[in-house]
């Protein structure tokens, strides 16, 4: 809630028919990575304390979230006082999550796909350039491009090929900051980008 997009902003729960928040004692990555993937948001960017996106109105529900990272929804991960309502002098977590991810690979290589309207797309490998690949690797916390695999590297898959061009200076936080142009090129010879990072 209260984020720029859907995939930013103060994480709250659904919990008998009502939302509420959680309490920041112990809130780290690997809990932000739970919410990102529930969410479909690609990977975690950063997780804030001190109420960033605001406080939130409920009952805290979540006491103390324990996930590991790795499970597919944030009910899954054990807790200290699931909707137990224990005093917590909370400051509300946010959560940002990357928008952007690598797949067919590792976390941190493989066909380079972009979230736009709630469709994961993949990106052409026309324009995409050195610039572009530093900017994803840094996102995803994956060190520095090693390569990137233009042409018959990854065909297109079964996401559909997004009509926008990257223009990053290298410098971006995030892929979803760097400014796009609609791409030039004919989309019937598309090949999606695919990219290594050092991590």
């Amino acid at each position: 809630m209260n984020g720029t997009s859907r995939c930013a902003g103060r994480v709250e729960v659904l919990h008998r028919g009502q939302w509420g928040t959680v309490c920041d004692i112990g809130w780290d990555m690997a809990d932000a990575a739970v919410v990102c993937r529930e969410l479909d948001c690609g990977e975690p960017v950063d997780t804030l304390g001190d109420a960033p996106f605001g406080p939130g109105p409920g009952p805290i529900w979540i006491n103390r979230a324990m996930c590991s990272g790795s499970e597919s929804t944030l009910k899954n991960c054990g807790a200290d006082g699931w909707g137990k309502r224990r005093p917590c002098d909370t400051k509300d977590p946010g959560v940002i999550c990357s928008e952007v991810r690598l797949v067919g690979g590792s976390r941190c290589s493989g066909m380079l796909e972009i979230l736009h309207n709630q469709t994961w797309m993949s990106v052409c490998d026309a324009a995409f350039d050195q610039q572009d690949a530093e900017v994803v690797c840094r996102e995803l916390d994956c060190g520095a491009p090693v390569q990137v695999l233009r042409a018959a590297a990854f065909d297109k898959g079964d996401a559909q090929m997004w009509t926008q061009e990257i223009h990053c200076t290298g410098n971006e936080s995030q892929i979803h900051l760097c400014p796009t142009s609609p791409s030039q090129e004919n989309n019937s010879s598309h090949y999606s980008v695919g990219l290594v990072c050092a991590g």
